[in-house]
């Protein structure tokens, strides 16, 4: 039975009915229905707008139908959306009782409430998961005593320690943290009592009704409320930017476990092969959470182009919010809860990233560094060194291998301590300011971002 078939004298067209109804996919909403309706038929009989025994009839109805649906003996199926289904399953219960819940209450103020409920939580889940990853990532840290090359331009830069690398990442991700959870004092606010679209007549105590639901607040105007989808675009965003950030994670990983690089290796477990070459082994998982990332992205860009265009207050182009929501969640989570896994079981060619470290010149700017601190203007110090460094191309050199009399060539401040200041680990624990790469700049760092993250 649909909610509003009364003013229609045919049944709507099967073909019509297909392409309207949302069950399907709204369904994931039961909890937050159910929810909200025993809240709504609380305040009902105690602001005596229905009685109270029927309000009492209603809560326990609904009780029973969440159970049920937990319980897996009750399929959710067979009606136009999750509050049809809902509603008519009370009918069929507790009878004409049932049908006073929808009082004061509209569909679109009843899917805002819905929606807010379940994204409320579906944050939660995802600071937890976020949390989890940050933990892996500080695991290595700790444990990485390694040096790895720095890139810029996608070229070796200067040396990097490998907590300070991962620590970048925790960075990240803690940004990340701190957008959803700043998303969340958004979401929580209830529009439930604003009706279709102009509020209502009946005497609802909509505090009562906050109180009862746990929001932080209750929305102010009844027309935005109930056509305001922001929260799910913002949900939508700071998904897509953990996406990114795990996409570049994922970029790194592929690269640095190729044969070309060989720095890490990704466990067997969380590698695949290829049916045609035997001596494969691929890392498909992070090509797959890299793929996926844009998937999340098309989701943040349908959903402000549904939103563009809209007049106030309430149209049915805000059904689609939801698969682009529950898409969004189930894949930014899947790809949280894999990568968390891969990282666990990731393992370090120490020789390798220390032997490249030390390569392409890494050590350069200490060279220049040292001129500068012996009183040579910065831009003199850095010809210098570059001079040094075309005199090692030409002569297939390195830096540290440089013979101090090579060095005063060049310049004639160089002293027999440049030598020591070239080499790979000296330039890494020279960085000791904050955020730099040496161990205990690391270690401030390991520090900083675990306290940071007490607070989720």
């Amino acid at each position: 039975m649909k909610l509003w078939e009364g003013r229609f004298e045919k049944p709507i067209s099967p073909d019509a009915d297909a392409f309207n109804e949302s069950l399907s996919f709204d369904k994931r909403l039961y909890k937050a229905d159910i929810t909200a309706s025993i809240a709504h038929a609380t305040m009902l009989g105690k602001c005596e707008i229905i009685p109270e025994a029927d309000a009492e009839a209603i809560t326990e109805g609904l009780k029973g139908i969440l159970a049920d649906i937990k319980a897996g003996s009750l399929a959710v199926e067979g009606a136009e959306d999750i509050h049809s289904f809902v509603e008519n399953e009370l009918v069929s219960r507790i009878g004409e009782t049932g049908k006073k819940l929808h009082t004061a209450r509209s569909r679109n103020d009843q899917v805002a409430t819905d929606l807010r409920l379940y994204a409320r939580e579906s944050i939660d889940r995802m600071i937890a998961l976020i949390k989890d990853l940050i933990e892996a990532l500080l695991r290595l840290s700790r444990e990485g005593k390694g040096i790895l090359p720095g890139f810029t331009h996608l070229r070796k830069a200067q040396p990097l320690s490998l907590a300070q690398y991962f620590n970048a990442y925790c960075e990240m991700f803690l940004r990340d943290l701190e957008r959803f959870d700043d998303c969340r004092k958004r979401v929580n606010v209830m529009p439930l009592g604003s009706a279709a679209l102009a509020g209502t007549s009946y005497p609802i105590d909509r505090t009562m009704t906050q109180r009862l639901l746990g929001f932080g607040d209750i929305s102010q105007n009844a027309v935005d409320a109930v056509s305001d989808r922001d929260f799910v675009a913002e949900y939508l965003f700071c998904a897509s930017l953990t996406m990114v950030h795990l996409s570049r994670l994922c970029e790194d990983t592929i690269l640095y476990t190729s044969e070309e690089f060989g720095y890490w290796v990704i466990p067997d477990e969380y590698s695949t092969g290829s049916s045609i070459m035997p001596q494969k082994k691929n890392p498909d998982l992070p090509e797959l959470v890299r793929g996926k990332s844009g998937r999340v992205f098309g989701h943040l860009m349908g959903m402000l182009t549904v939103l563009k265009g809209l007049p106030l207050a309430y149209n049915k182009d805000l059904q689609e919010d939801k698969e682009a929501f529950f898409d969004a969640e189930d894949t930014l989570s899947s790809c949280l809860s894999i990568y968390t896994a891969l990282l666990s079981k990731l393992t370090f060619n120490f020789e390798a990233m220390f032997e490249a470290a030390g390569g392409g010149f890494s050590t350069a700017t200490d060279v220049a560094d040292y001129l500068a601190k012996k009183g040579i203007p910065f831009r003199d110090a850095h010809a210098a060194t570059g001079k040094l460094v075309r005199y090692c191309i030409a002569k297939g050199k390195t830096l540290d291998r440089l013979t101090l009399e090579e060095f005063r060539a060049v310049n004639p401040a160089f002293e027999k301590d440049v030598l020591a200041a070239v080499t790979t680990r000296a330039s890494v624990e020279a960085r000791n300011s904050v955020g730099g790469s040496s161990q205990d700049a690391s270690r401030h760092g390991i520090a900083s971002i675990k306290r940071r993250l007490k607070k989720y």
